[in-house]
């Protein structure tokens, strides 16, 4: 089975926890909801959409705030989020019984979509995208459009935001432990297992990592899994990408040097006054390239006529 075949990850488990989805929501949007009881967790049952879950779902308030996690940069986030939003409409006209096709306008959450990033490429801080960037016609005025704002939450970036929420900078302090301890043993599970006792020890939402630890081990082996493999591509791309440039350049070179080496010889030919028919078929060159060489070298061009032994001039003039 892929690693993206599975159905959640770290981050998903700890949005998908009403307290710390509210110390989220309250980082992000200057807020100071107290009441975890009013988080209610969504879940996107996925009909059209990949198999993986790296997102969380909640409403607050009448806000309808899905958060994503990603180590890997997507372009494509305001498309998923428009797909995603588009489910769970589905389910809350069904489930509250509204009639779309009724009279009545049916009121709905206000959707906020964020992306969490954390990857190893180097991105900006803070970035925004929209669905309206990936239309191939571009127009003043949208008749639809979706935002979503992407943080970097790799240490050094958006510190003020994740030192408003506990989770953002415990989950950012426990990835950072794994990618330290992962890179000094082979054993990607002892490396998690070591991160996540310190992260106890240290208090670091020491509560989440004793009571669901198994379930963190996991996740964090499939998120830690698929990232060394998405570094492995990223890799094997600029390998296969500079080998390519390589045999381009010596094909290129090649090509140049057999053409200048034809040049040469096609000159030599013309200055002993050799038939233009003979020159061609010793050289390969095109008659243009011929005609300019000639027009060069202000030679006159000459061309067998009825048969061999009887040539003719063309013309005086160095060109044909």
């Amino acid at each position: 089975m892929s690693v993206r075949e599975y159905k959640s990850s770290v981050f998903t488990m700890l949005e998908e926890t009403p307290e710390y989805a509210l110390s989220t929501y309250n980082a992000l949007n200057g807020t100071n909801y107290e009441d975890p009881g009013m988080v209610t967790i969504q879940k996107v049952k996925g009909r059209v959409l990949l198999s993986v879950r790296n997102d969380a779902s909640f409403l607050l308030d009448m806000y309808f705030n899905m958060y994503e996690h990603q180590s890997t940069p997507n372009p494509n986030m305001p498309l998923r989020f428009m797909l995603y939003f588009s489910e769970y409409m589905w389910d809350y006209v069904k489930v509250l019984d509204y009639d779309i096709y009724g009279r009545r306008m049916i009121p709905i959450p206000t959707p906020k979509f964020v992306v969490f990033y954390n990857g190893v490429e180097e991105r900006p801080e803070r970035e925004e995208f929209h669905l309206s960037d990936s239309y191939e016609h571009r127009c003043e005025c949208y008749d639809l459009d979706l935002s979503c704002v992407v943080y970097n939450i790799n240490p050094g970036f958006n510190e003020e935001l994740q030192q408003k929420s506990g989770v953002l900078v415990g989950y950012t302090t426990f990835v950072e432990k794994v990618r330290a301890y992962e890179n000094k043993a082979a054993d990607l599970r002892a490396a998690i297992n070591r991160a996540i006792d310190e992260c106890i020890e240290e208090n670091i939402l020491a509560e989440f990592f004793k009571n669901r630890r198994a379930e963190v081990l996991e996740m964090a082996v499939l998120d830690f899994t698929f990232e060394r493999r998405e570094k492995l591509i990223a890799r094997d791309s600029r390998e296969e990408g500079r080998t390519e440039g390589i045999e381009i350049g010596l094909n290129r070179g090649l090509v140049q040097g057999r053409t200048e080496g034809y040049s040469q010889v096609a000159e030599k030919m013309l200055k002993a006054n050799k038939p233009f028919e003979e020159i061609i078929e010793f050289t390969g060159l095109s008659e243009d390239v011929l005609r300019e060489l000639a027009e060069e070298l202000g030679v006159s061009v000459w061309r067998s006529a009825a048969g061999p032994g009887n040539t003719v001039v063309l013309s005086e003039s160095p060109i044909l």
